[in-house]
């Protein structure tokens, strides 16, 4: 069977959304007329994309650096999970690898933002949710990747197995991983990646639980370095560990205000990075439509030139004529 021509197939995936389905028509119309019976079947086969599919695609073709940034970041990023469930790796190297994810994800995510809808609105935030886990997947897996890169993804996707969300607490087999069935599979089906924790700040709070359940057996036990000194220390250590204790509490307190923080200034800055996005869209508009007007008004003049030399002319003439 023919295939679609594959330069036709990249512009009716890069135009707006509305416009999909008449120019896919049309064209396997002028391909059957052409005689081109099997590239013509093949055109009429290609599916309209969703909206955050195609929100995803304008992203990556009009942001082509970012985007081979995520596809770097998501490689390291699956190494650096590999790496931790073959115990070659560290949690440091999983949390840089998912952090600069993170930070490769929101330069696409803020140019899907500046979008517009059919109807001239707003992309909804539901909508953009699903593009950054669209964007997410395709970071991480090779197949949804090929597709999203080449700007021709027809459906959002979600992240599959680990790499989708949270560092694993312990390694899922590997026919889990692969067929997301897992509990970190099941999870990252369903939720929102903008709800997940990220990797890094999982990794962290498992290694302080470990380590709080660590010293909770060398106390109960007798063995570690606080259960020794409990047997014969006075009621001022035990006032210390009670004031150690709490400075613990205040300082995870003071993390979790960090994280917050950093989460709202986040959403102000993706919230003006979409204001400027959207003010240079309609800038844009403004001066093309400027040029456009331009262009009729130089015709316009044109036009006007010729008139008054044929009016001269014909007065010429009949004056000529008269005498």
């Amino acid at each position: 069977m023919a295939e679609a021509p594959d330069e036709e197939v990249d512009r009716l995936y890069g135009l707006a959304l509305e416009e999909f389905i008449p120019a896919r028509d049309a064209l396997a119309r002028q391909l059957r007329d052409a005689g081109r019976r099997g590239e013509a079947t093949a055109i009429k086969a290609l599916k309209k994309p969703t909206v955050a599919a195609w929100a995803a695609n304008q992203a990556v073709r009009s942001q082509p650096r970012a985007a081979r940034e995520l596809w770097d970041a998501g490689d390291a990023l699956a190494a650096a999970q590999e790496a931790v469930l073959a115990g070659k790796g560290s949690g440091g190297d999983l949390r840089a690898a998912a952090e600069r994810e993170r930070l490769a994800l929101d330069p696409l995510v803020d140019a899907a933002r500046g979008l517009l809808t059919s109807s001239g609105g707003d992309l909804s935030e539901t909508t953009i949710d699903r593009v950054r886990a669209t964007l997410q997947a395709a970071a991480i897996d090779a197949d949804v990747r090929e597709e999203v890169a080449e700007g021709r993804a027809v459906r959002e996707r979600e992240p599959r197995g680990l790499f989708g969300g949270e560092a694993a607490g312990a390694a899922p087999t590997g026919r889990d991983r692969s067929a997301g069935t897992g509990t970190e599979g099941k999870a990252a089906r369903g939720r929102s990646p903008d709800r997940d924790r990220s990797a890094a700040d999982a990794a962290r709070e498992r290694e302080e639980a470990a380590a709080a359940r660590k010293r909770g057996r060398d106390r109960s036990a007798g063995t570690g370095p606080e259960g020794k000194a409990s047997r014969g220390r006075s009621p001022d250590r035990d006032r210390s560990a009670a004031d150690a204790a709490r400075e613990r509490e205040e300082a995870a307190a003071a993390r979790k205000r960090e994280r917050e923080e950093k989460a709202a200034r986040e959403r102000v800055r993706k919230a003006a990075a979409a204001r400027v996005a959207r003010a240079e869209n309609a800038l844009a508009a403004a001066e093309a439509r400027s040029a456009k007007a331009a262009e009729a008004l130089e015709d316009a003049r044109a036009r006007e030139r010729e008139a008054v030399e044929a009016l001269a002319d014909a007065r010429a003439e009949l004056r000529a004529a008269e005498r």
